[in-house]
């Protein structure tokens, strides 16, 4: 029986563990940060929390005889995957990182990018007034110090009582969204811009479309630097990698 941990958290993790499990004598192991309330609990056997940075995972991949490590959390994730590349290393763990894609500037694309958070914030007030955020709830804080500027922040669950939220509204969803939808809250909201991170993907693309149709820029936050090692960007390239690495 072979044992498999996967970093997880997002889509692609979910979909990779449920292939995995497909597998006869693998076990799949996919680890959740626990940032989320009410997450999607991927097939397999699950654990939540942190491993306690890269000695505490180096740890739990020696106790629990982890025979490959999959990293397939989301690309601004960049600590952990960090602290997965050292503790793979550490062990001599075979390590592999899914990656999506990241999305690609168009002629079409009104992009203004960033290398963090905070940069976008210092763009804004030059460029808008109604603001679409849609970088998640936990870097918020940025925003809030912006005076004159109203937002609308979308997050898969509503920021932590102790955070400091920019002016605006709050939105809780959850995507995939439609292009229809994106740019009818575009136009109810008018909104003159967007704030987003370079996630990639399919689930959330349409608002970049949205944006293209209606003429609205986007303040694009460019991903992390990420440690070398082996990449694929799709569930279909990680399962190749998994069984030549295994069998």
């Amino acid at each position: 029986m072979k044992r498999i941990l996967i970093l997880g958290g997002t889509g692609d993790a979910a979909n990779l563990a449920a292939s995995v499990s497909n597998l006869q004598n693998i076990e799949v192991i996919t680890s959740l940060a626990g940032r989320t309330g009410q997450p999607a609990m991927p097939q397999g056997t699950t654990r939540v929390g942190g491993f306690g940075g890269t000695s505490g995972l180096a740890v739990y991949l020696r106790e629990h005889q982890i025979d490959a490590l999959i990293d397939a959390t989301h690309p601004f994730a960049a600590q952990i995957s960090w602290n997965a590349s050292v503790a793979a290393h550490e062990t001599g763990i075979p390590h592999l990182m899914l990656i999506r894609p990241a999305w690609e500037k168009s002629p079409k694309d009104l992009w203004i990018e960033v290398d963090s958070v905070e940069a976008a914030a210092t763009n804004l007030p030059v460029l808008a007034k109604r603001v679409f955020l849609t970088i998640g709830r936990q870097q918020l804080a940025p925003f809030a110090l912006l005076q004159g500027i109203w937002f609308l922040m979308r997050s898969i669950e509503p920021p932590a009582s102790d955070l400091v939220v920019p002016n605006g509204e709050i939105l809780v969803n959850r995507g995939p969204f439609s292009i229809q939808v994106e740019e009818r809250l575009i136009q109810d909201y008018k909104i003159d811009a967007i704030v987003s991170k370079n996630s990639g993907g399919d689930a959330t693309y349409a608002k970049i479309i949205a944006a293209q149709t209606l003429g609205i820029p986007i303040v694009m936050v460019q991903r992390p630097a990420m440690p070398l090692g082996d990449t694929v960007g799709d569930i279909e390239n990680a399962m190749i990698w998994l069984m030549q690495t295994l069998f």
